[in-house]
């Protein structure tokens, strides 16, 4: 029998230094004049009870969005694992699904399948079929400790962390364009073109 989906909260991982963007916050470039990032809201709204923005830098611009912001609590920009920690430690529920702000196609059903596939694990990882995405993430709120303690050790790998606590992949089979995120400006631009008429 499947178990019902609980309340579930959301995270939208902004909190990068977005080098390849020659610096530029990701989540703020423009795609058809709408912020990255918002597309990311969008298509994850739906799909989530709560939901937050993990970013640390340029806030006021992500709260435009109505959305609430948090800071890594763990700070010095340590990678998604810190944004990932802080969701667990905001989150009123006990379940918390992670997306990065930089993939606008996103799948309508990334919340329910991760935690169809995630059995009895305590977390679920995103897999296309040819490679893992780990930022596409569910994990339970009582692995917080166990990645503040991670962290503390000065572990930045994600998919080590991910491996160390048994997390599940998740195979979302031909679906890995809705997977791709936009790492360059060229990025977006190829990005643009290939949603003329489809948007």
């Amino acid at each position: 029998m499947m178990e019902m989906q609980p309340n579930i909260t959301g995270v939208i991982l902004a909190g990068g230094r977005s080098s390849r963007m020659g610096g530029n916050d990701k989540g703020l470039i423009l795609l058809h004049g709408k912020p990255l990032f918002q597309y990311v809201i969008d298509r994850l709204e739906s799909q989530v009870n709560d939901l937050f923005i993990n970013a640390n830098r340029n806030q006021d611009l992500y709260q435009e969005s109505g959305v609430p912001v948090i800071n890594d609590i763990i700070t010095g920009f340590v990678g998604p694992l810190a944004g990932m920690h802080t969701g667990l430690s905001y989150s009123a529920t006990e379940w918390v699904v992670f997306a990065p702000c930089d993939v606008p196609a996103l799948p309508d059903n990334l919340v329910s399948q991760l935690w169809q596939g995630k059995q009895q694990a305590l977390a679920a990882y995103v897999h296309d079929g040819e490679r893992a995405h780990p930022t596409f993430a569910l994990m339970h709120i009582s692995l917080k400790p166990l990645l503040a303690e991670y962290l503390a050790r000065g572990d930045r790998k994600l998919m080590i962390f991910m491996e160390s606590i048994n997390a599940q992949p998740v195979v979302f089979n031909g679906q890995s364009g809705q997977f791709s995120n936009l790492n360059t400006p060229a990025d977006c631009d190829l990005w643009e073109q290939s949603q003329r008429g489809v948007l």
